[in-house]
């Protein structure tokens, strides 16, 4: 059985929207009502947030709380690094989407020399960086930092200089250069992307399986088809935003989209994917209660979590 460690990162800060912190307790809450004894079965590791910034008011408009956003991922980045040296597989609960990022660069700095394969289940790409944003925030940029991308070509923003200093700061943690190559990037349901993105996905040759072909061809044949696109990857870490979700269900996240993943597709779709034995974390992420009735999206979100973690379990 593979050594898993839980791994609970409650930063809030690079959302547009308050409350992701939550997303980890409302799972907990799930659990309880679907009688569950999850929680019970894994020692959890709590990485320091740094939602305190969120008081102090925010100075970068173009990468929203860069400062403590940069404290987040140098804490998660150092914790999923120690991990896996000690060959632990980490499944990682986390508030927003930036601070994959983190663990990504964790996964490469302990095995430097492996070539790491990244699945992104997400209704968003997250390829922005300061100068293309639209918002601001850094949850739309986790892909951009760990592939060390300014993307000027498609430059609409002027950031700051002290912007730079920090997103400079953030790129260069576990070291000056790229942790991932953006060709070892698939992409599952992905569909709400702006221009930038839309042309890093085009030069780079990104593939990204839509909804519409996860229904056509069936879970199992997209799995397998995700798997090979990464073939000569020696490691692969998945990363399942909850917003993957259709907008129907996903109610209870920041950025609800239509024409996303039903519920099942996702459980299945996860505990296909984390069969083949190249993978070293999976990562659930963006459940926010505050904006959610009865705790449904993360009752959704839970099921996706157990029933994965089974599938790792028995496929080891």
């Amino acid at each position: 059985m593979r050594d898993i460690k839980l791994v609970e990162v409650r930063s809030e800060l690079a959302a547009g929207t308050r409350g992701a912190s939550m997303g980890i307790d409302a799972l907990k809450v799930a659990s309880l009502d679907l009688k569950s004894d999850f929680f019970t079965q894994f020692d959890p590791i709590n990485v320091p947030d740094a939602n305190n910034y969120l008081w102090k008011g925010n100075k970068f408009p173009h990468a929203k709380y860069a400062d403590g956003v940069y404290q987040v991922l140098k804490n998660v980045y150092s914790t999923i690094e120690s991990l896996r040296m000690e060959k632990k597989f980490p499944i990682v609960l986390a508030g927003d989407h930036s601070t994959a990022a983190g663990t990504i660069m964790g996964i490469k700095a302990a095995d430097p020399s492996k070539r790491l394969g990244v699945i992104w289940i997400d209704a968003h790409a997250d390829l922005h960086t300061p100068f293309t944003t639209p918002s601001g925030n850094m949850h739309g940029m986790p892909l951009a930092m760990c592939a060390r991308i300014d993307n000027i070509e498609c430059q609409v923003n002027e950031p700051s200089e002290e912007t730079l200093v920090y997103w400079n700061k953030i790129k260069n943690i576990g070291g000056e250069f790229p942790k991932i190559d953006l060709q070892d990037i698939v992409f599952i349901s992905v569909r709400d992307t702006e221009k930038p993105e839309d042309h890093l996905i085009k030069e780079y040759g990104i593939k990204n399986f839509k909804t519409r072909e996860v229904r056509e061809q069936g879970v199992a044949a997209i799995a397998k088809q995700a798997l090979d696109v990464l073939k000569d990857c020696d490691q692969i870490y998945i990363s399942f935003d909850v917003d993957s979700l259709d907008s129907s269900i996903s109610v209870g996240t920041g950025t609800p989209v239509a024409d996303g993943l039903t519920v099942e597709e996702a459980i299945q779709l996860n505990a296909e994917l984390i069969k083949d034995k190249r993978v070293c974390c999976w990562e659930i992420v963006e459940v926010n209660p505050t904006l959610d009735s009865e705790n449904r999206m993360a009752e959704n979100a839970f099921e996706v979590l157990e029933t994965t973690t089974k599938s790792l379990v028995d496929n080891f």
